[in-house]
């Protein structure tokens, strides 16, 4: 089995208390069963404390957020009691793998870092090297792998390189990435609205898209100082999403999709004065939260990409 991951990976590190977007604020926080078993465990005053901030349904365990929607755990100073009092082994799993993802093959894993994160959008929009894949375990077996999934791996790798041919403007190299998977961006579609009838997580995306409204995104011109932080945007969401296709078949619908948000994001920079690269991450940012993390809403754009 090989794990492969960018070659950022390794540089990433929670900001805990200095995160403006804590992820222990807003999201669902589901307990894996063999950490309750372990919650359920703990003696003493933070054992009863721990176990009164769960509660339990037919779909599983999760923490109790107060009405501020914060984790129970999460005290004043943006720091975690459960870590504080018991250690970092003892966060659930979906705690201690936030803000990573994997994406499976036959004796391949990927595994990357989602935008979501302000750290991650920090870390990955302001690199100037073009990002590579490098392999952080290898047991050395060779699995051969089929050749839905080969096929898939090699698509990616062209369009990746398309996207990193920087002696292009990246207008163009977006343009050939969807002349190499024939689906062109449909004509005089009001995106912004596409873009506003989906669920919604924090009401600030909303005063995001209003900047959106008179403009055609896919006419916009990308502001060349931006150009390179794109650029690894655009990388980012091929190495993540294209695999999707495995399951839905889609590969010229998510590389549209990659193609779009990079243009949705150009768009909001052009219609912001002295637009930075700071802007440029905290809509990265939002805009992984917003449609990467949910279904409902990745679904209704790669239909949209098609009618």
């Amino acid at each position: 089995m090989k794990l492969i991951a960018p070659d950022y990976y390794a540089d990433f590190h929670c900001i805990a208390d200095r995160c403006r977007h804590s992820c222990c604020i807003g999201w669902e926080i589901d307990i894996d069963t063999e950490t309750m078993k372990q919650y359920r465990s703990v003696p003493g005053p933070f054992g009863k404390r721990l176990q009164d901030a769960v509660f339990e349904d037919e779909a599983g365990a999760h923490f109790r957020l107060d009405s501020r929607e914060r984790c129970p755990m999460l005290n004043e100073r943006g720091l975690c009691d459960l870590i504080i009092n018991l250690g970092e082994g003892m966060l659930c799993q979906i705690c201690a793998d936030h803000p990573r993802f994997r994406n499976f093959f036959t004796g391949r894993t990927e595994i990357g870092l989602g935008l979501c994160c302000e750290a991650v959008a920090q870390l990955i929009l302001a690199r100037e090297k073009p990002v590579s894949f490098l392999s952080l375990e290898d047991d050395g077996e060779s699995t051969p792998l089929p050749d839905e999934e080969a096929a898939l791996l090699e698509t990616r790798d062209r369009l990746i390189a398309l996207l990193q041919e920087r002696t292009l403007p990246l207008e163009a190299r977006l343009q050939q990435v969807l002349d190499s998977v024939s689906h062109p961006l449909q004509e005089n579609v009001r995106w912004a609205e596409v873009y506003r009838s989906l669920e919604r997580l924090d009401s600030a995306w909303d005063g995001a898209l209003d900047k959106l409204e008179h403009a055609d995104i896919t006419a916009v011109p990308i502001p060349p100082a931006l150009s390179l932080p794109l650029e690894q945007f655009a990388v980012y969401m091929m190495w993540r999403h294209l695999p999707g296709a495995l399951d839905d078949g889609d590969i010229p619908g998510r590389a549209a999709f990659c193609v779009l948000s990079v243009l949705l994001l150009a768009a909001l920079c052009s219609q912001t004065a002295d637009c930075s690269l700071n802007h440029l991450q905290e809509w990265a940012r939002m805009y992984s939260a917003e449609i990467e993390y949910s279904d409902e809403n990745m679904e209704a754009l790669l239909d949209a990409l098609w009618t």
